[in-house]
């Protein structure tokens, strides 16, 4: 069994940035990624970054790129999501995911392992 526990979410002004952090304990398996998805009220949960743990590649929702930072700690089992320039529309619940094996996907029904979420709101 793995468990994600996400942090760092919290209320910010469009333009400033915030850091999401998450980490994983339980079962480590050899070949994973890492990814953040989020859910706005009333909208369907999106992908937004992902990160191949063994490797380092990481994966951008076209929405966030340029934006957005993901990273890992591999001593510390942890991603984190850098998040600058944030807009009010990336107002949502940020979610943490974790993904078993060495394929990328960004569909959120691919996903293992979740997180219980933190909350981003920018105000205009």
């Amino acid at each position: 069994q793995v468990q994600l526990v996400e942090s760092g979410g919290g209320l910010v002004q469009a333009g400033d940035s915030l850091r999401l952090s998450c980490a994983a304990s339980g079962h480590i398996f050899s070949r994973y990624f890492m990814g953040w998805f989020r859910q706005a009220p009333g909208k369907e949960r999106e992908f937004v970054a992902a990160i191949n743990w063994r490797s380092g590649s990481p994966y951008y929702a076209d929405s966030v790129k340029g934006r957005f930072t993901i990273s890992r700690d591999n001593a510390k089992n942890t991603v984190f999501l850098q998040m600058n320039n944030l807009k009010p529309e990336d107002t949502a619940i940020y979610y943490c995911a974790l993904r078993r094996g060495s394929v990328h996907s960004t569909r959120n029904y691919d996903y293992d392992y979740w997180g219980q979420g933190t909350q981003v709101t920018v105000s205009s």
